[in-house]
């Protein structure tokens, strides 16, 4: 790489690797890299703060919940208090006992014994915090060891993916929170599940609902994607306009996964080119690096909802159309939604009959499903499967000529015109 080349040679200052600013691929867990999510933050601070107060967030996948509980303890008012904040991902085959004693296991605890001969000095022995459930784990023994831990240190226990385990899982974490919260145990239990409500991960558990602060994340703003580039960039030395800011937001869709794809691909552009300043031409070539470096699995899906032995067919120009619709704080459009961008794109007014099977098709095996639809017949709403697919097809319509970035903006919400001025 030049600019690595010149800087071992002296002629520039050594950057900062830009993949340990701009992290697409894992969970931001240092504060300094993390942006927005201001009361969500306070939301989650609030139960923290206060005893038998337990917290839950939820919302669609690849918002960012994983990596506000990786850096929450960071937000404490008092960061120099012993903290332990161990956090546990949860999967399938995953039991009662299995999710607390994996989740105790990150908790190294230590003593000393004392050896034999008089002049011998104690020998510090470590050993998991798991140890303190004892043999049968259950509510109780998980509020004793809770209770042991929350002794001289603050204590916020993150249960992670909530949403893959069994109901009779969920209802036993569910007696837990309840048991700690009505003996007002000074620890904090974090549940963090995907789901458009909270009624979705704790199902029939009603009586938890007052031990617990709920917290949605919804997409990002462009405010806050705004954050993450600009913070960024000014770690790497990196400049560019409000103009390639407000591009990028806006493919992003409100995803940091994107932001955080498209701001490595640029900066690492820019530093290879040698030039402090990210333009135009090196944020259309990360775009396509992006879609080139993007999941397989949406590479697959893209080319399964799209493909179609009819040159003249609609499927790519119907789906990209979808990702353009207006939608509600769930990511559902109807049907209707999708008419004006689809009649943008092909240049001709189109009608719902143009198109209405099409969606269904999305919905159906044979492409994908790309798509899932809820509500009643004549009545149904439409949105992504997975929601990184949606910036994936926005960015394949700009690469393939069929949408513009005064079309994208167009149909975007305004954001605050302090931080993002238009094009």
């Amino acid at each position: 790489m030049l600019c690595l080349d010149m800087a071992i040679q002296g002629t520039l200052p050594l950057r900062v690797d830009p993949s340990t600013v701009f992290t697409p691929n894992a969970p931001i867990d240092v504060r300094a890299l993390f942006r927005g999510r201001k009361s969500q933050v306070q939301s989650v601070l609030r139960a923290v703060h206060q005893k038998g107060q337990h917290a839950i967030l939820f919302g669609e996948r690849g918002v960012g919940k994983t990596s506000l509980a990786n850096v929450i303890h960071s937000f404490l008012h008092d960061p120099s208090a012993a903290t332990i904040s161990p956090r546990v991902n949860c999967d399938s085959m995953d039991t009662f006992e299995s999710v607390w004693r994996k989740a105790f296991d990150e908790v190294q605890m230590e003593s000393t014994i004392r050896q034999a001969g008089f002049a011998a000095e104690p020998r510090p022995v470590a050993y998991p915090a798991s140890d303190f459930l004892g043999d049968i784990v259950s509510p109780n023994s998980v509020r004793r060891a809770l209770s042991i831990l929350a002794r001289d240190t603050t204590t916020i226990l993150i249960i992670d993916e909530f949403d893959r385990l069994n109901r009779e899982t969920k209802r036993g974490i569910a007696d837990t929170i309840k048991t700690l919260s009505d003996h007002a145990v000074p620890a904090t239990v974090v549940l963090v599940g995907v789901a458009d409500s909270v009624d979705e991960l704790i199902e029939e558990h009603e009586s938890i609902e007052r031990a617990l602060v709920q917290v949605h994340m919804p997409r990002m703003s462009l405010e806050e994607i705004s954050e993450i580039i600009i913070g960024g960039l000014a770690k790497l030395d990196l400049v560019t306009t409000d103009r390639i800011k407000r591009k990028i937001c806006t493919l992003a869709q409100g995803l940091p996964h994107y932001a955080h794809l498209i701001g490595l691909e640029a900066a690492q552009i820019a530093i290879d080119g040698n030039t402090a300043e990210v333009e135009d031409s090196i944020l259309e070539e990360a775009m396509y690096i992006a879609l080139r470096g993007s999941q397989a699995s949406i590479q697959r899906s893209w080319h399964k909802a799209t493909t179609s032995p009819r040159k003249d067919n609609l499927f790519s120009n119907v789906l990209i159309a979808c990702a353009l619709a207006k939608t509600d704080e769930l990511g559902y459009f109807a049907p209707q939604d999708v008419r004006v961008p689809l009649s943008i794109i092909l240049d001709r007014k189109m009608e719902i009959a143009n198109y209405s099977q099409h969606l269904a098709d999305f919905c159906d095996e044979k492409r994908g499903p790309v798509m899932q639809r809820t509500g009643l017949e004549r009545r149904y709403r439409f949105r992504f499967k997975n929601p990184l697919m949606q910036p994936f097809v926005v960015m394949q319509g700009f690469s393939c000529g069929k949408i513009s970035y005064e079309l994208l903006e167009q149909l975007t919400p305004e954001p605050s015109t302090e931080l993002l001025p238009p094009f």
